[in-house]
Formats: structure tokens, sequence, C-alpha cells
């Protein structure tokens, strides 16, 4: 009886209620069973986001209208997924047991951080052959909004010799960033700290900034692209470093600049011809944009990189790591 009761459950991590990853912990859950198109993926690697810790924080405030005001109604926490296929619902037909898949499990319910996971079919993608489940796991949610960031909502995207800012480079964005910008062909600088800025050269910019000494936007230095991974400049200090026609994109940060991002951007837009603003054209997992990044990894112009990996018993000091800003590229949890 106690075998077919540990054959129906599993390890996942959760929170009950919001704040620091110290209120991540470790419980056994019933293991779900795919229902219509879903599949049930065996975790082989999960990796940790700044989103995640976002989720967990309810940073913005604003989001707990969508996450719940007191508390969160989704206790299960984890984006990125790379695993095996282990059962699949009556109505999936693209993936079959057996075949290894990744996702962004952003709208889909989350709960990567766990030995097994479901959810819809149309969430995961194919895992080449020659990558790992790790390499695979860093992808979905970082490596996905760097390609969208580097990407304008018309579509264009960045240019041979064009200046690439990458603030806040050495963490789980930054880096996807500069090695995508350096494949369109940018000339990249990247913002860190002192302690990571030959980490920031290794990943090939150009030029290193250490944002704890040096604030970019009164440098005098004119970029035609900025990417901001955690906004703390005012947009219109942001305005200063942009070349004519340039682009300024931020994927997150203080709620104050989210706020301006999202009020000022386009007004300062229209009356300057910069663009600037959230990049609320995010398309999670977007299948042209995994196509790209397969492309581009193939061609060995990017290379997933892996800070530290933890075992899930250790979900919080994983959390605790990126959340503390020491990763350098990103953090692994294996269940």
């Amino acid at each position: 009886m106690g075998e077919n009761r540990a054959m129906t459950t599993m390890c996942a991590a959760i929170r009950e209620r919001y704040g620091p990853p110290e209120v991540v912990h470790v419980a056994e859950l019933e293991r779900p069973e795919p229902v219509d198109d879903q599949l049930l993926v065996r975790v082989g690697a999960a990796s940790v986001n700044r989103g995640d810790l976002d989720g967990i924080r309810a940073k913005p405030s604003i989001v707990r209208g969508f996450m719940g005001l007191r508390a969160p109604r989704n206790h299960r926490i984890g984006l990125d997924v790379a695993g095996t296929v282990d059962a699949a619902g009556p109505a999936a037909t693209r993936f079959k047991p057996g075949d290894r898949v990744f996702a962004d499990l952003f709208n889909v319910g989350q709960g990567s951080f766990a030995e097994y996971v479901a959810a819809p079919e149309r969430a995961f993608e194919a895992i080449p052959d020659d990558w790992t489940f790790e390499q695979a796991a860093t992808l979905p949610h970082a490596a996905i909004l760097a390609v969208q960031g580097l990407r304008r909502r018309d579509g264009r995207t960045v240019q041979p010799g064009e200046r690439v800012l990458v603030d806040g480079a050495s963490g789980n964005v930054g880096p996807f960033a500069i090695q995508v910008a350096k494949a369109f062909g940018g000339e990249v600088t990247g913002t860190a700290r002192a302690e990571k800025l030959e980490f920031v050269r290794s990943l090939g910019a150009d030029h290193v900034v250490d944002f704890t000494s040096v604030d970019y936007t009164t440098t005098g230095e004119r970029y035609d692209w900025i990417i901001d991974t955690d906004s703390h400049h005012p947009i219109l200090d942001v305005r200063r470093a942009l070349r004519p026609g340039g682009t300024y994109v931020t994927l997150g940060g203080w709620l104050r600049q989210i706020v301006a991002a999202v009020t000022i951007g386009p007004v300062m837009s229209a009356a300057t011809g910069r663009s600037a603003g959230l990049m609320l054209w995010w398309k999670p997992f977007a299948h042209d944009d995994v196509k790209t990044l397969k492309r581009l990894i193939a061609e060995g112009k990017v290379t997933p990189i892996i800070d530290r990996r933890y075992p899930l018993d250790d979900i919080v000091a994983a959390l605790r790591w990126v959340d503390d800003g020491n990763a350098r590229g990103k953090v692994i949890v294996l269940p």
C-alpha cells in the first residue's frame, strides 16, 4: 500500500504566502494525471528566473490582483522546464512518451520546481538531440525575453554596427541578450557589478560598465538599443543615452519605473522619435523565437551559461543565490 502511494505522489516546491525565498518549501503532492491534450513530463532540469522571485514576492504589488490579494491562489512555482514525456493525454498528438521536451510554463500554471509537471502540449517544444536537459532548461524564459527585447514591435531588430547597451548583463536575461546582440552584428556594452565585469566580457561584450560607480545615462555615450533587464533609471534620464531613432526596452524593475515606461514611454516615443517603453508585446516561448534560438545555438553564436546547480531540496538556496544578485548566468534546479 505504501509503495502504491509513493508511485502516485511527487516532491514539488510550493509557497502558501508571499515573501522572500524562505517562504518556499518542498512538499509531497499528488502526481498530476494528464487530461485532454496535456503531457505529463518527468522533470530533468529546471532553472531559476527573476520572474520566479517576482512571483514569490508578488512584485510589483499590482500583480496581486491577478495572483491573489492576500495569498497566492497557485502554490506551485517554477517557469523553465526540460524533461521527458512520461504520459500523454488522449487528445495529445505532437508528442509521445519518451520524447524530450522543454517549455516556459508562465501561462500554463508554472510548477517546474518538481519531479513531474503536467501542461498542455502546445506549451512544449522538442529538445534537439545534442542538448542536455540542463542546457534546454536555461532557455525558455530568459533567452526568449532576450530575443524579443532586441526586436521592436514593428519587427525591426539590431542591425550590424549598431550600438547596444545591456543593462544588467550578468544574470538571467543579460548573458543571452549580449550573445544575441553580437550575433546580429551589434557593438555591445554590458553593465554589471565590478566583480562580474570579466564574466560579461567573456560573453562577448565589447565594452563593460560598473553600474555601482557609473550611471550610463550621464556619461554622454549614445546607443541605438538599450535593453534594461531590471529598470532602476527614470525613463527621462534614459532618453539622454539614446541616439535619434534609438530603442529603449525595459523588461521590469521598480514599480515607479514600470509605470513611467507604460505612461511616459509612448509620449516620449511620439515626441522624440526614440522608441521607449515596457515590453508589452512579449509572447512567452513563441515558436518562431524558439526556432531562432535553436539556429543561433547550432551556429555556435549563443551558448547557455550555467552558474550553479542545486538539488530540489535546496530550492531556497537556489532562489536566494539569484535573489542576492550572485548568479553569473543561469542557476539549475535538479529533481
